[in-house]
């Protein structure tokens, strides 16, 4: 039900799409067809009421554009008496023998109440009509048109950077900004438009003076010739037709001519032109109901035809009273629907809290079961996860966002999700009344329970009922609660996401708390050598390997001395950590002493092998033989998860160039496990070698 309105809208609109075609073609017609004087009558009626209609729009529009389509119209109108025009010399001089009323009573009557008899006052009339028209009204507004439209065009560069300084200082929209100019450029066109329109009224009073001197002399000699009239009836009677014929035509074109002074100054207009014109002309009901009130009075006119005007002024009437209707029953639409637009915003303020319309960076939502369990100490909670943020901003060098615990009820009532930036990237089902026991490669606790994977580093486990706990602890098991599983969790998932938690107004922060001295660092390099997107980027690959940026002035300095050389992110970050080396080294080092895989010569030979390099020696491209990096991961998961059963540290050796790839295949199958080349092994460490992957 609800396409119904827009099935018939369309439909009314492709009938008024015909029927203004079908007008324009018949007005076409009549300048070739033979009409007869009751449909000429017709014709000239409307294009009186027509001429009255423009008019009263032109007097009563609020802004120059909503009359935009006025050329137009004239354009139609004027071609409309041009064809009325043809039509009545065809008249005249077939039928003009047969009395004054040949060409139709209008015409008859205009002649009988203008010239009162006399053709001579009537040829006097219409001279100072088309003097009035011609030298007065058009020429003056072509005038206006052509010194508007200079005016216009030489301030159109002032309004653009007004329209663009309201842009950039926020007082309007991209929309707006868009609407203004559009409506400039419109304003602009409108002058020439009507330059141009007033050419149509110029050209129509020359027609004029021609078709009443064809119709006059023609007349005559047709009259005499063919019909043997007396000389001086047939002027009597041709000369009566024709001026009537003219004064007719001149007086709808003196009042569009007055219409077009009056919009001269005024817009242009986009779109189909039946739209501009139908619609406009009838959007104001006044002007149509003083149409309407002209076409009655004309009516009881003595001399003139009753039901032309009487049929016009009837329509006009009607469409005068039903358009306030539709107006009005449309307002009350709209007015309806801004009123419940507006109740279901304050409806949805109401319901929702300001902190959920912005998307929480890091989220945990909790099932309505376990949110009972883990969110019922909220005390506890917050000092937590304000111990983890403070773990995170010592260990990293930057404080993660807030992090958010809340109940969901999208969520199963026994299971947890973790978001990061609204994405779920983490989600786990946990067990009420059961604690979770880590065992690893050991042996499992002599109490019943179920085998699962740990969530955060996907090590063996089993939960056991809280029932078991002390007999758990006595055969010296740490039971893990759910709390702790999920914070634990959490801190592995946010370890995984330092990227993309590390905001550029984060950076900016980091470096505004700078000493004054590596602030003048950054104005050297920054943005001359490099963006602030691209340092950025510098270290969000650090974090990505989890390399701390803690000593940031470190960092800047590695960054000031590679950026001459090498404007790639990749290349800048392989740079700063073989600077940050003794810092990564102690990091990973255990007890002192750096543990170490080495690659080994034949991987290290086949990775040397696949990066192809550029005339100075840089790689360019990594092309290896996809069945040795499956050989590659098969060897390199089974060493590295035979050395991981020890439970101590250890990282990843290789070549400096090959390293970036090796740590793409590597973390894959483990995300934490550090990749280091050769360079970044600081001096005096002490390296214990675990052996080889091949």
């Amino acid at each position: 039900m609800a396409d119904i309105p827009a099935t018939d809208s369309v439909a009314a609109r492709s009938r008024r799409d015909i029927g203004f075609a079908m007008g324009i073609v018949a007005i076409l017609g009549v300048m070739f067809l033979p009409i007869p004087p009751m449909f000429i009558d017709m014709g000239l009626a409307l294009s009186i009421a027509l001429s009255v209609l423009i008019l009263m729009v032109s007097l009563w529009i609020n802004k120059p554009l909503e009359f935009s389509s006025f050329p137009t119209v004239l354009l139609i109108a004027t071609l409309l008496r041009l064809g009325l025009g043809i039509a009545t010399t065809r008249l005249i001089l077939s039928h003009g023998s047969d009395g004054v009323h040949a060409a139709g009573y209008i015409i008859a009557g205009f002649s009988q109440l203008v010239m009162s008899g006399d053709f001579v006052i009537g040829i006097v009339v219409f001279v100072i009509l088309v003097t009035v028209n011609f030298l007065v009204i058009t020429k003056g507004a072509t005038r206006i048109a052509e010194v508007g439209a200079r005016f216009t065009l030489d301030a159109i560069p002032g309004k653009q950077m007004a329209i663009d300084a309201d842009l950039n200082a926020g007082l309007i929209d991209d929309r707006e900004a868009q609407r203004r100019r559009s409506e400039l450029e419109e304003e602009s066109s409108f002058f020439g438009s009507m330059d141009g329109a007033s050419k149509f009224v110029r050209g129509e009073a020359v027609a004029s003076l021609i078709i009443i001197a064809v119709n006059i002399f023609g007349g005559i000699i047709i009259g005499v010739t063919r019909h043997g009239m007396p000389i001086g009836d047939a002027a009597n009677v041709f000369t009566r037709l024709s001026v009537g014929d003219g004064l007719v035509a001149q007086i709808p074109a003196l009042i569009v001519s007055l219409a077009a002074g009056l919009l001269v100054s005024k817009g242009g207009t986009k779109g189909r032109a039946e739209m501009a014109v139908l619609g406009q002309l009838g959007a104001y009901p006044r002007a149509l109901f003083v149409a309407s009130g002209l076409m009655f009075a004309m009516a009881v006119v003595p001399g003139l035809p009753l039901l032309p005007f009487a049929i016009l002024g009837g329509v006009l009437a009607f469409v005068g009273y039903s358009i306030p209707k539709q107006l009005a029953k449309k307002q009350a639409l709209e007015a309806e629907k801004a009123e419940a637009e507006r109740q279901k915003k304050e409806r949805e303020q109401r319901e929702s809290v300001k902190e959920s319309l912005r998307t929480p960076e890091i989220e945990v939502c909790v099932g309505k079961q376990l949110a009972g369990q883990v969110l019922r100490t909220p005390t506890e909670l917050t000092n937590r996860i304000g111990k983890m943020r403070r773990k995170f901003a010592v260990r990293y060098g930057f404080v993660v966002p807030e992090i958010r615990m809340s109940e969901s009820l999208s969520v199963p009532n026994k299971s947890y999700q973790i978001k990061i930036h609204g994405t779920v990237v983490a989600t786990q089902e946990m067990r009420i009344g059961e604690f979770l026991v880590v065992v690893g490669d050991g042996p499992k606790p002599d109490v019943p329970g179920e085998e699962v994977r740990e969530p955060a580093f996907g090590m063996k486990a089993v939960w056991v009922a809280e029932a078991y706990g002390s007999e758990v602890k006595r055969e010296g098991y740490a039971p893990v609660d759910n709390l702790t599983v999920i914070l634990t969790h959490l801190s592995e998932v946010i370890a995984n996401n330092l990227p993309q938690l590390l905001s550029y107004k984060d950076m900016r922060g980091l470096l505004d708390r700078l000493d004054p001295e590596y602030k003048k660092l950054i104005d050297d390099i920054c943005p001359s050598q490099i963006s602030s997107s691209g340092l950025q980027a510098v270290l969000k690959l650090l974090l990505s390997e989890r390399v701390s940026i803690r000593n940031l002035n470190l960092i800047l300095e590695a960054i000031a001395e590679i950026v001459p050389h090498a404007r790639r992110s990749e290349q800048v970050a392989e740079h700063v950590r073989m600077r940050m080396a003794q810092q990564i080294c102690g990091d990973l080092s255990d007890g002192g002493v750096l543990n170490v895989l080495r690659l080994g010569s034949k991987w290290d030979l086949a990775f040397h092998q696949s990066l192809k390099r550029d005339a100075k020696g840089e790689v360019v491209e990594f092309d290896i033989d996809p069945r040795l990096v499956e050989q590659f991961g098969a060897e390199a998961g089974a060493a590295i998860r035979d050395r991981m059963k020890n439970g101590a540290s250890f990282v990843l050796v290789t070549a400096p160039d090959a390293r970036p790839y090796v740590r793409m295949i590597v973390e894959r199958m483990f995300p934490s496990l550090p990749v280091l080349s050769h360079v970044e092994i600081a001096r005096g460490v002490e390296i214990k070698s675990l052996g080889t992957i091949s």
